[in-house]
């Protein structure tokens, strides 16, 4: 025998021992694989939840026209990692206060069991989180002032009124009918006036679009924070309706110091 015949006959082997070992290696169940796969999905849902963003729900009008009850909201993160809160944004933050939260009732269940389950899926951005989540839109930031009115009933800041396009009002402008604590304690919710404010550093004020069915800051100017939002509560912004159907689309965040 020659040595190409022997190096040849070497080869033939090595390749049937690899075929070989590839017909040993079988195709796991998809049974098998499906646990490793539902984590791995798991995993990145949480991930998402917990650095990217989250699907929030519409509780109440007080947004109207731009969100309405039982709209569904995906609300992100990231922009606020780099930058802070501008004019316009709309935002979900948690209440600060226990003014913010007089009204608040918790979502979970009373069984320890079925509240863990809950929280487990909280987790996964499949259950709400158990948090007073408030949503309005940020109309000062910190080191401006805002106040109400102007002649015609505009929020100003800095000493100019604001173009607001997405602000609702119910009645019109009455001078000297006061908006803010005084309102909860029987004043007719229809008034504008306020301030002057002067927002802290790392604070928001905020307002509902829907101005005469908004809670907002004006309502809790005798809170701890004089009515103002902490940065460090907001959730994230809010960018996107995801539901329903008719009403998909993006959520605009409009300036009104420049418009």
């Amino acid at each position: 025998m020659t040595v190409s015949e022997s190096n040849d006959d070497g080869a033939s082997r090595r390749r049937g021992k690899r075929q070989g070992d590839k017909k040993e290696k079988k195709q796991r169940p998809f049974w098998q694989e499906l646990p490793i796969l539902i984590g791995i999905a798991a995993i990145i849902a949480a991930l998402m939840v917990t650095f990217v963003g989250r699907p929030y729900v519409i509780p109440s009008q007080s947004m109207e026209n731009t969100l309405k009850i039982g709209d569904r909201i995906y609300v992100q993160k990231l922009s606020y990692y780099w930058g802070d809160p501008q004019p316009g944004d709309v935002v979900v933050f948690v209440g600060p206060s226990s003014s913010w939260n007089a009204s608040h009732r918790s979502i979970r269940s009373d069984n320890t069991v079925v509240r863990g389950v809950q929280n487990f899926f909280s987790f996964f951005g499949l259950v709400p989180p158990d948090e007073n989540d408030l949503v309005k839109r940020v109309i000062a930031v910190g080191g401006q002032t805002v106040q109400c009115c102007d002649a015609q009933g505009r929020v100003m800041v800095d000493g100019k009124p604001l173009d607001e396009p997405y602000a609702r009002y119910d009645v019109p402008y009455v001078p000297g009918r006061q908006a803010g604590p005084d309102a909860r304690k029987g004043q007719s919710s229809a008034g504008r006036e306020f301030g002057p404010v002067k927002v802290a550093e790392g604070r928001v004020w905020v307002m509902g679009d829907n101005r005469n069915q908004s809670a907002d800051s004006r309502y809790h100017m005798d809170d701890e924070y004089g009515g103002q939002v902490p940065v460090s509560d907001i959730r994230g912004k809010a960018v996107f309706r995801i539901w329903p159907i008719n009403r998909i689309g993006p959520i605009h965040a409009v300036d009104p110091q420049t418009n």
